[in-house]
């Protein structure tokens, strides 16, 4: 079908293609500005692209072997006063619960987007 519009999904995947991921938060490690959180999977971004924050776009990294985009998180946070959407790349659901909840907490809000199976 010629017509049909992008896939947000095959876009992402091309992100990640595209770019090198950079860890830079393992999982355990301590936000370095809000001590206070920790995080409970590897995080980091993708080097070379850009998010609002001017760094990254962030992503999530989960434990299944195969590191390919499993979900979107859409987040708001009032105290940077941004919203950016992060990655998650080999997410379980449950991984991805818990990552959603990292980020719903004090003026952080968000909502996940699971990819669709196909």
């Amino acid at each position: 079908m010629g017509n049909d519009p992008p896939d947000f999904w095959d876009h992402l995947d091309q992100l990640v293609a595209d770019a090198k991921l950079v860890i830079d938060r393992p999982a355990g490690s301590r936000h370095p500005r809000y001590p206070e959180f920790v995080y409970p999977l590897d995080y980091g971004y993708l080097e070379g692209t850009v998010s609002p924050d001017g760094g990254g776009i962030d992503v999530w990294v989960g434990s299944l072997t195969e590191k390919s985009v499993t979900a979107a998180l859409a987040c708001v946070d009032l105290r940077k006063r941004d919203a950016e959407v992060k990655i998650l790349l080999g997410c379980t659901q449950e991984e991805a619960r818990r990552i959603l909840g990292f980020h719903n907490t004090g003026v952080q809000a968000a909502i996940l987007i699971f990819r669709p199976l196909r």
